[in-house]
């Protein structure tokens, strides 16, 4: 015999639990939250399936899995019409699409529909100019930099991009956003000699990423990290530290992480920029 039982919660508040479970890496359980919540009103339906659609493109990105599309598609249909979030949602899905196939990481434009790439850049460009505040704009300015460096390989045209998100991340006390810009920007440091720099940025960006409760985002900054310390000829301590990301990450669940941190280990770069075909 089953006991079912029911409370009535704020939604910010379980919509802020659910987030900083998909943060922590237990997708699953964030998922399941969002699934056994009901709601009288169709507004608040329609923030609950965002939110999961946001929770499956966290789960997709770092646990391997593929939920997001049905998930969007749903949100979408419970969606009273323009959703700006939504959208967001959409633009990294497609975008992670076209950055991996077949379950390894592929970037640069070569194989990749062109007119795909432009309507992908096109649209990130409209969610910059149509954002309804600062820290929103700051979110399609970071993308417009990860499509210009990633699929495009315009790795001089990306940073100062990333530099608007940062300056909008600043302002707006979005430790994740500021996090994100400081990742990349510390990557082209580091592709730029300037190792200090890069240590600088990237060891900020770990705390921001362990404050706000990222667990598999912490795992891939450690790996930068260890990326450094194999660099200055601390090729002991940079294995150490990436078989600890590797036994965590497979701990969490989160494959492609734990894949990351084996090719390190095997003598792969993470931080190799994509070939520029010239496009």
């Amino acid at each position: 015999m089953t006991t079912t039982t029911s409370t009535t919660v704020d939604l910010d508040e379980l919509l802020a639990a659910a987030r900083a479970l998909s943060l922590a890496g237990r997708w699953d359980r964030a998922l399941r939250l969002l699934d056994a919540t009901t709601c009288d009103s169709s507004v608040d339906r329609a923030r609950l399936a965002l939110a999961a659609a946001e929770v499956a493109l966290q789960s997709d990105w770092f646990g391997g899995t593929d939920l997001t599309g049905a998930r969007a598609e749903h949100a979408e249909k419970l969606s009273s019409g323009a959703d700006h979030d939504l959208a967001f949602v959409r633009l990294r899905h497609d975008y992670f699409r076209l950055l991996r196939s077949e379950g390894a990481f592929r970037p640069g434009p070569d194989g990749k529909d062109p007119e795909a790439l432009a309507g992908l850049r096109c649209r990130a460009h409209d969610l910059h100019e149509d954002a309804p505040d600062e820290v929103r704009r700051g979110w399609a300015a970071m993308y417009l930099g990860l499509i210009a460096d990633n699929l495009f390989a315009e790795r001089t045209v990306a940073p100062a991009h990333y530099e608007a998100a940062l300056r909008a991340g600043e302002r707006g006390g979005d430790d994740l956003l500021v996090r994100e810009a400081l990742r990349h920007l510390g990557d082209h440091d580091h592709d730029a000699g300037d190792h200090d720099r890069a240590l600088e940025r990237w060891e900020r960006a770990t705390a921001l990423g362990a404050r706000a409760g990222m667990v598999p985002g912490v795992l891939t900054q450690q790996l930068l990290l260890a990326v450094l310390a194999r660099d200055s000829g601390d090729a002991a301590g940079a294995a150490v530290l990436a078989r600890e990301i590797a036994r965590w990450a497979d701990a969490i669940g989160a494959d492609p992480v734990r894949a990351q941190a084996t090719g390190f280990l095997a003598g792969a770069d993470p931080t190799a920029p994509p070939q520029d075909s010239g496009s």
